[in-house]
């Protein structure tokens, strides 16, 4: 598929009131657990130096933070320095607790305390990659949405069931922002950079690192199916493996059924059990899906986007379109360009 080469000039900023703490945003505290990611980390710290660097002015500082001061080792076997405690540091404006293999091993007292501390200050706080177990542990995302990585989402989701758990690549929600690993972290940080010094700057700093387009809260993180209902349902995997193998001439339900020997009944009451939506509902949404990454990232004509993914009427594709994202084919291209 070729992509355009366009730099972008438009992000997707989360939706916050202008008041929000979180655009205002300028030390940021980096609280590193023991084998944290550090793709993750680089990629969140690395926007704040590059923000800098092409604002020429100080816009943001931060500082390391561990527990005891002393330096936290990544996955990758590499530790940070310098490392500082929080009262070392000062209180940053947010808190953000990078994490990743084995969280749960290093969420202690310590670590819940010192969160809880900086909650009674009034302060945002957030996690990157696993971090935010850390604030479920410490009880202060109660109430909130967040989000994980996929490989994470289904045991903590029934942890902890007063959270609103989400497939977004990042969740900014009020005073708390959470995040999936990988580069995602770079994402997030490019739209809270947008939320503070203009969209214009974080388009500036995505140029820098030759980033297309800069991913906002309405990007979800792809989970696979099996991660959602677990292996042992291998006919259910495999219909959406036939779905999703199958976007430009899509099968009838009929033939799904045929396909993995069950009847269409058993089909339907799979999806509900599992995926909570229907069979059709669910293969809508995956061709939709693939069509607004077309728009996005490719110079494909809507009209070919249409065929592509396997609507035959423009009209019914730009209806199904906007009822799926609040608006029209003809929108998303013109946002994305």
């Amino acid at each position: 598929m070729k992509r355009d080469a366009m730099v972008p000039d438009r992000i997707y900023p989360a939706s916050q009131p202008p008041d929000s703490p979180l655009s205002k945003l300028s030390h940021f505290g980096f609280l590193t657990l023991p084998n944290f990611s550090m793709i993750a980390f680089t990629s969140a710290i690395e926007v704040l130096r590059m923000a800098n660097y092409v604002g020429r002015a100080e816009h943001y500082t931060w500082s390391v933070i561990t527990p005891d001061g002393e330096p936290a080792r990544a996955s990758n076997g590499i530790t940070v320095k310098p490392t500082k405690t929080l009262a070392e540091a000062g209180m940053p404006d947010v808190l953000i607790v990078c994490a990743g293999w084995h969280v749960r091993d290093y969420v202690d007292d310590k670590v819940i305390a010192l969160l809880q501390h900086v909650a009674q200050q009034g302060k945002p706080l957030g996690g990157i990659c696993t971090g935010a177990y850390a604030l479920l542990a410490a009880n202060l995302l109660d109430g909130y949405r967040c989000t994980v990585h996929w490989e994470d989402m289904s045991p903590l989701h029934k942890s902890y069931p007063h959270v609103r758990f989400a497939d977004e690549i990042f969740v900014i929600d009020r005073d708390r922002v959470t995040c999936t690993g990988g580069t995602a972290p770079l994402d997030l940080m490019l739209n809270l950079v947008g939320m503070r010094l203009g969209q214009a700057h974080a388009a500036q700093v995505s140029e820098q690192f030759i980033v297309e387009r800069i991913r906002g809260t309405t990007d979800h993180q792809h989970i696979p199916v099996d991660a959602r209902v677990g292996f042992s349902r291998a006919e259910l995997i495999e219909v959406v493996r036939l779905m999703e193998a199958n976007i430009e001439e899509p099968l009838s339900l009929e033939e799904l059924a045929r396909l993995v020997k069950l009847s269409q009944r058993h089909l339907q009451r799979m999806f509900k059990m599992f995926l909570s939506v229907s069979p059709t509902h669910y293969y809508l949404t995956l061709r939709l899906r693939r069509a607004r990454e077309l728009l996005r990232n490719s110079d494909a004509s809507i009209s070919r986007v249409t065929a592509i993914c396997g609507f035959h009427s423009p009209c019914h594709f730009s209806k199904a379109y906007r009822a799926q994202f609040g608006h029209a084919p003809s929108v998303e291209r013109r946002q994305s360009a």
